[in-house]
């Protein structure tokens, strides 16, 4: 029985997962969504289930990449249960669990020779974005790429790519005219993604320190020049 945490985009999502299904989900997007609805979230999935955190086995945490903010929410909130049930953590691959759920959803519809390419909006024309093929083998590391015209053009020559996550739906006028690239609309991150590769974590005794564990931001944090009058 494992608690599962998804805080790397607008999207908060909780998730009860046993090693068969997900037993309890709780999820919602939108702005401060994770700061206001996650404890809430948990709260509901162990009562619904009628669970007690002494019944859980783990608690994982997705790891990012994706919005500092929810990152930190997410990893917090994680520690502190983990702190204070003395449960041990793991970290899951943001971009891996999308990849996950989408080979879930198309099944069939995804091809032996295709490749899935998860993507997080990093604003502007920026993704965050690894590419894993057909079996869920990651084949490119993650990066942060600027999309154009031009982008992935070594892999959409011999292979049909899926392109999803809150970064594509930007990316469907430069790919308009490629048919070996299909842009999945309205794909979101869930903690229920998150179900096989925290079993397998949980079975390999993949856990990361709970003092020290840091989110894999990517990219350094920047401050914005604050707007308020004197400050």
């Amino acid at each position: 029985m494992i608690l599962c945490l998804e805080t790397a985009t607008p999207v908060c999502s909780v998730a009860l997962n046993e090693s068969c299904c997900t037993i309890g989900l709780r999820e919602t997007e939108g702005q401060n969504a994770h700061s206001e609805k996650i404890t809430n979230f948990i709260r509901e999935v162990m009562e619904t289930a009628k669970i007690d955190y002494r019944q859980l086995d783990a608690v994982a945490v997705s790891k990012g990449p994706g919005s500092y903010t929810g990152l930190r929410i997410g990893v917090s909130t994680a520690k502190g249960i983990c702190y204070a049930t003395d449960l041990p953590l793991m970290a899951i691959d943001t971009l891996e669990a999308m990849a996950y759920g989408l080979k879930a959803k198309l099944g069939g519809q995804i091809a032996e020779n295709d490749l899935l390419i998860p993507m997080i909006d990093a604003r502007r024309m920026e993704v965050y974005a690894a590419v894993f093929d057909a079996n869920l083998n990651k084949t490119k590391d993650t990066e942060a790429v600027v999309m154009d015209e031009n982008s992935f053009a070594d892999l959409r020559k011999d292979h049909r790519l899926w392109l999803f996550g809150d970064g594509a739906p930007k990316l469907s006028k430069l790919f308009e005219n490629q048919k070996n690239i299909c842009i999945i609309d309205g794909f979101k991150p869930s903690a229920a993604y998150m179900r096989p590769l925290a079993e397998k974590a949980l079975k390999e005794r993949q856990f990361v320190d709970v003092a020290y564990f840091e989110p894999f931001y990517l990219k350094d944090f920047i401050a914005g020049k604050p707007h308020v009058k004197g400050l």
